[in-house]
């Protein structure tokens, strides 16, 4: 189909935001760059009710007695905070949005290869968090986002049901998306783009798929088990009812340990493209860094039992998963390495998705790194119920997985709407961000080093000072996500058009117009090159 064609007969498919006008059309869409935008909008959503729960929590903890919520009000808000960004937010942030709106671009291929069980994934999505928030409304859960039985499955008089309920739905739309990843990168990719051609990005991608198909059967089976024991007093992990608690965390965490790759693979994805395309150079290592990317998939299924070492599982198995929990930490410092040395010597371009690819590797580096404590047999029993694991996990998650999500939507924006934004006010809130997520969670690891402990909303005087630090961090944090959406929005309608390519990255999904057409490209491409070839000077190989 030749350009000027295009423009003229064809204008109705000038783009995929204006293929199709009306509500009904979006509802209704198999396209996998308009599903992306609907879970980006159901997902937006989902992450600033956790963290109004967050900052409801954070403004509790700032005086040292309960003064704003009851015992009961405060394990609600933490465990609906977990709920909602564990199972809403961060699990499907980046597979849902930039992998339902890349994977097709970077392959090459028109779409998924499921288009009509991609949309059902988003409405599976939507009708578990209709679940999710009418436990909400209704009166909230207090169990803690884990679940714990007995507790859950026979005391807790609060809205568990509907909770478990919404999270066993929201299991089978990841189980959607990921299958559809997987049939995809197997099936469609560009004539010439052999697996090691593969952006990392969609290296991620396949993990990520690969472990949540085998993963969150795991926890579907376990949730549905709790239910099971709730609603028909069946004897699974109570022990009053000859059922055994210990089984519950063993199947939680199996799904769980992997769960926390889910939510930081595709991160790495992110980083590997926003460094490489950056520093103007080819990445460091690529085949390490895929067989890193799946050797921390694989390892992951192999290291649940430290998140069990006071639960009364044996020595011996808790030595065994401390030595693997190591063993992880062998892939991930490739990574960070690998990125180091791709940076050294680059053109750094000082844009901002590179700012948030720097913040992402050093947060993770610290969250990492604490992590190995956490894993040790000998230290873990004094420190795992204090404030470092809150820390610790908050530096992965938050530090790692939201830094890589929102350097991933800054360096795709153009892609996906055309539009770029302002860069000063874009580097403004990924330093606003930096800056208030060390200022929240960096006092929270000498909280615990001084032995506060976690889940309790009252506690000694000589901690306040540090937990108004973490409140002060927490706001400063909170309009760091603000910030961005404000600006975004405001770049659709007044900030100027992007052009094909902004950033003179490699890479297909830079091939084609902003925003891409309704099928992606005029000619299925061909690809011949190696991946991520830039030359010295900093211009693009054709």
């Amino acid at each position: 189909m030749s350009h000027s064609m295009h423009h003229g007969v064809l204008d109705v498919d000038n783009d995929y935001i204006h293929a199709g006008y009306g509500l009904k059309s979006w509802l209704l869409t198999t396209d996998h760059k308009r599903i992306a935008i609907l879970y980006l909008i159901s997902i937006t959503i989902f992450f600033f009710v956790g963290g109004f729960f967050a900052f409801l929590l954070r403004l509790e903890l700032m005086t040292p007695q309960g003064d704003i919520v009851t015992a009961e009000t405060y394990n609600k808000l933490f465990t609906m905070h977990g709920v909602v960004m564990i199972f809403f937010f961060l699990i499907p942030s980046i597979p849902a949005v930039l992998g339902n709106f890349l994977v097709p671009l970077m392959i090459g291929a028109k779409d998924l290869a499921f288009p009509k069980l991609n949309l059902m994934s988003w409405y599976v999505y939507n009708i578990g968090g209709i679940f999710a928030l009418y436990a909400l409304v209704n009166g909230g859960v207090d169990t803690g986002w884990t679940f714990y039985t007995p507790y859950s499955s026979t005391y807790s008089l609060s809205n568990v049901v509907p909770v478990v309920i919404g999270a066993f739905i929201l299991g089978f739309s990841s189980i959607l998306t990921a299958i559809n990843f997987i049939a995809t990168i197997h099936k469609m990719r560009a004539p010439g783009l052999t697996w090691f051609k593969l952006p990392l990005f969609i290296w991620s991608q396949y993990a990520t798929s690969v472990i949540i198909v085998l993963a969150t059967p795991v926890i579907a089976i376990t949730l549905a088990l709790l239910l099971f024991e709730r609603v028909m007093g069946v004897g699974i992990f109570d022990p009053a009812l000859g059922g055994d608690p210990i089984l519950f965390q063993h199947l939680f965490w199996f799904y769980s340990h992997p769960a926390v790759y889910i939510m930081i693979i595709p991160s790495m994805g992110v980083v590997s493209e926003i460094v490489s395309c950056f520093s103007r150079k080819k990445i460091f290592g690529y085949k390490f860094m895929t067989f890193a990317i799946m050797a921390i998939a694989v390892f992951g299924f192999l290291v649940w039992g430290h998140h069990m070492f006071i639960s009364g599982q044996s020595v011996y198995a808790g030595f065994v998963f401390s030595a693997l929990s190591f063993a992880v930490a062998i892939p991930s410092a490739i990574k960070v390495f690998n990125w180091t040395a791709t940076l050294y010597k680059g053109h750094i371009e000082f844009r901002t998705p590179i700012l948030y690819a720097f913040g992402f590797i050093g947060l993770f580096t610290i969250g990492g790194l604490t992590g190995l404590f956490l894993a040790s047999l000998a230290t873990d029993v004094h420190l795992t119920d204090t404030y470092i694991v809150y820390a610790h996990f908050h530096y992965i998650m938050v530090g790692g997985a939201v830094m890589g999500y929102l350097g991933g939507i800054h360096f795709w924006w153009p892609k996906m709407t055309g539009r770029m934004y302002n860069e000063a006010w874009a580097k403004f809130s990924a330093l606003i961000l930096f800056v208030g997520f060390n200022l929240t969670f960096f006092p929270q690891f000498v909280l615990g080093y001084v032995g506060m402990p976690r889940r309790y909303y009252v506690y000694p005087d000589e901690f306040q000072v540090l937990n108004v630090l973490s409140t002060a961090g927490a706001t400063i944090l909170g309009l760091g996500y603000i910030i961005p959406m404000v600006y975004l929005l405001w770049s659709l309608r007044h900030e100027k058009s992007a052009g094909t390519n902004p950033w003179n990255a490699t890479g297909l999904e830079w091939t084609t117009q902003s925003p891409p057409i309704t099928h992606n490209f005029e000619q299925i491409p061909i690809v011949s090159g190696e991946p991520y070839v830039y030359h010295e000077e900093g211009k693009v190989v054709a």
